[in-house]
């Protein structure tokens, strides 16, 4: 005997077809209706069970929206308040950390991270945390190893996966983008400040911002609003695969709703994490010691958009495809984060800056 049950797909857009949208509001700007129609287009081109979206410009949260399903399997809707991992966005917050430590004197970020954690063992060439946050350090990617299931109880642990291996070349003279590096930075920083990362990241972010979903993924511990994470098999919707970030929480291992990161790029532009200049070195592009651009600056992807600065960073990791996308000339703030692996939202959420930036032909 054969049973039959509705597809996951007929029961995630069947309900998707009843408008399953959370957070609309009568105040929304006249622009709204664009963005959440470029976001809908989105959804059904990519078949994405489900979206939250957080626009900030200047002091207000000007656009607040969930769309689809944050678990397919119980049918919970996606709000702007569901919790998605990160993944690379983790590293801005990474880098806006390194900078408030070097501000305060805690950290010298031209001194090799040798001399800073005895956790990193000399190298070939010494590295700095600079150049890490430049991805100019010289440490290696992933190279295709199984991601870890397993719990670390710090980042100088984490390290352990790649800290015994040699620089792939002389820091500085190319441009290598390195989750791992990131992970040096985060057992620097928890050196240097004599804290968890994750309790760096609640004092010196999350509570500043008013940001409090904004914390470490702990795939053990319970996160209320965390979603569910999907990816498409041989066209077939699956539950991703099982990952703890808890090694790589600098370079990919914290967690926030759509609201709550686009009020940390909200406090980023109003000065209330960094000031000025230190906001200028870090969105200033980075060169290699030949003076080849790299398009990155400490913790962010840089470009020249109709003139205008726009500063960034994606993530894509198991359960999620994320995009931050600020516009430091209108005080724009972008968040879009959805639960299906694979997704390219930049398009997107330069859209969406550009109509909240008021430039409507975009």
């Amino acid at each position: 005997m054969t049973l039959h049950y509705p597809t996951v797909e007929a029961t995630c857009f069947g309900l998707a077809l009843f408008a399953v949208v959370a957070g609309a509001s009568a105040q929304e700007p006249a622009w709204a209706g664009a963005a959440v129609a470029a976001i809908e287009a989105q959804l059904q081109r990519d078949g994405i069970p489900g979206l939250s979206c957080a626009v900030a410009v200047g002091d207000a949260l000007a656009l607040r929206r969930g769309f689809g399903l944050a678990d397919v399997e119980n049918d919970v809707p996606a709000t702007p308040r569901t919790v998605y991992r990160l993944a690379s966005i983790s590293k801005p917050i990474t880098a806006v950390l390194a900078l408030q430590l070097a501000r305060d004197g805690k950290l010298d970020l031209d001194a090799d991270v040798a001399t800073l954690t005895d956790a990193w063992p000399e190298k070939a060439w010494p590295v700095t945390t600079r150049q890490l946050l430049g991805h100019l350090g010289g440490v290696r990617h992933y190279r295709g190893e199984a991601e870890s299931v397993e719990p670390f109880a710090t980042q100088r642990d984490g390290l352990a996966r790649f800290a015994a291996d040699p620089l792939v070349h002389a820091p500085g003279s190319k441009y290598l983008y390195s989750t791992y590096g990131f992970n040096l930075v985060g057992a620097v920083l928890e050196a240097r400040a004599d804290e968890p990362f994750a309790a760096l990241v609640r004092a010196r972010i999350a509570e500043p911002c008013g940001a409090m979903t904004l914390q470490a993924d702990d795939s053990r511990r319970l996160i209320r609003g965390r979603a569910q994470g999907y990816a498409r098999v041989g066209g077939v919707l699956q539950n991703s695969a099982p990952m703890d970030s808890s090694y790589k929480l600098a370079g990919g291992g914290l967690c926030s709703s759509a609201e709550d990161l686009a009020r940390f790029g909200q406090a980023l532009l109003a000065g209330k994490l960094l000031p000025a200049e230190a906001l200028a070195t870090m969105w200033t592009e980075q060169r290699t010691t030949a003076g080849k651009g790299t398009g990155y600056g400490l913790g962010f992807r840089l470009a020249t958009t109709a003139g205008a600065q726009v500063v960034a960073h994606s993530g894509s990791q198991a359960r999620v495809s994320t995009m931050l996308v600020l516009r430091p000339d209108a005080k724009v703030a972008v968040a879009v984060l959805c639960n299906l692996e694979g997704c390219k939202l930049g398009p997107l959420a330069e859209r969406i800056a550009a109509l909240a930036a008021g430039e409507a032909d975009k």
